[in-house]
């Protein structure tokens, strides 16, 4: 059963939108405001649905919109406006605003209707098309097959392959056809500056715990992406191993590698215990000849 965010301060029309979509079988949220509304969003499930009207009390529907982009939020919203002769409609979808218009009057003919074309199931899949390296080889169809099948189990996994066979359109395909592809995804360098971490004397935890934690939190409901696994040190190692083990963080984590990952472990420079966490399962990405 699709949610439907509906944030309107219209109590009759927050009504009668929510009965008309629980007749259709969608299961309504309501919201009078867009503070309100920010909280509900992050709430909702992948194959969501925000139905908005255009002027709230403590903003704009573009207030909104412009929000969920910055948050990685990709539910589709569909705005109320007066009518459609009004310079309000080419300013709500223009830039990837808004994906539809309902006329307020029309409510009871074009809510439920337009709904369908957005609601999407959970394990519904998209595609990155030409994001993705086109190879026709036995091999990278049964990658593909993978992909499709991985994506819709929230279980972690490393995508190993050598310096520019694609593993990062791997990682990021799994994340498109995954039930979490409508929640914050966060793409993060193991080996780049993004998880230093900065100072804070009212912390009793380390910088370095601090910084990844605040990507989990972000990332809340959504997908991590660690590039270059290989790359991570072995505190930062200890810092994302109590995260996962200790903390249960409702993220899915999607590594890149490159093949010697394994090695490391045998070399006792990569904690094993976290690989088992982290490799659920994986996908070896053959050279680019294959």
């Amino acid at each position: 059963m699709n949610k439907v965010l509906i944030i309107d301060a219209s109590e009759t029309d927050g009504r009668i939108m929510s009965r008309l979509l629980i007749r259709a079988g969608y299961d309504p949220v309501k919201a009078d405001n867009i503070e309100t509304g920010r909280i509900e969003a992050a709430k909702l499930p992948p194959g969501a649905v925000i139905v908005t009207a255009l002027r709230l009390s403590d903003g704009t529907a573009r207030d909104l919109i412009n929000w969920l982009k910055k948050e990685n939020y990709g539910f589709p919203v569909i705005a109320i406006v007066e009518n459609l002769n009004n310079a309000d409609v080419v300013s709500i979808m223009r830039g990837g605003g808004a994906m539809d218009v309902i006329q307020r009057p029309a409510i009871d003919k074009q809510l439920v209707e337009t709904v369908a074309q957005y609601a999407k199931e959970e394990n519904e899949t998209f595609s990155l098309g030409k994001l993705l390296i086109p190879r026709q080889s036995k091999e990278w169809q049964e990658i593909e097959r993978k992909i499709q099948s991985i994506a819709k189990i929230n279980a972690n996994v490393i995508v190993f392959g050598a310096s520019g066979t694609g593993k990062e359109q791997v990682a990021l395909e799994i994340y498109r056809q995954s039930p979490r592809s409508q929640k914050p995804h966060i793409v993060v360098e193991a080996g780049g500056a993004g998880l230093i971490g900065k100072h804070d004397p009212k912390s009793e935890r380390s910088e370095t715990y601090n910084r990844i934690k605040s990507y989990f939190e972000n990332a809340n409901g959504g997908t991590i992406i660690v590039k270059n696994l290989h790359l991570l040190s072995f505190e930062k190692q200890s810092v994302l191993l109590h995260i996962l083990e200790e903390e249960h963080p409702n993220v899915r984590v999607i590594c890149t590698a490159e093949p010697y990952l394994r090695r490391m472990m045998t070399e006792q420079t990569f904690r094993p215990n976290l690989m088992y966490i982290l490799r659920e399962f994986e996908i070896v990405i053959p050279s680019l000849a294959k």
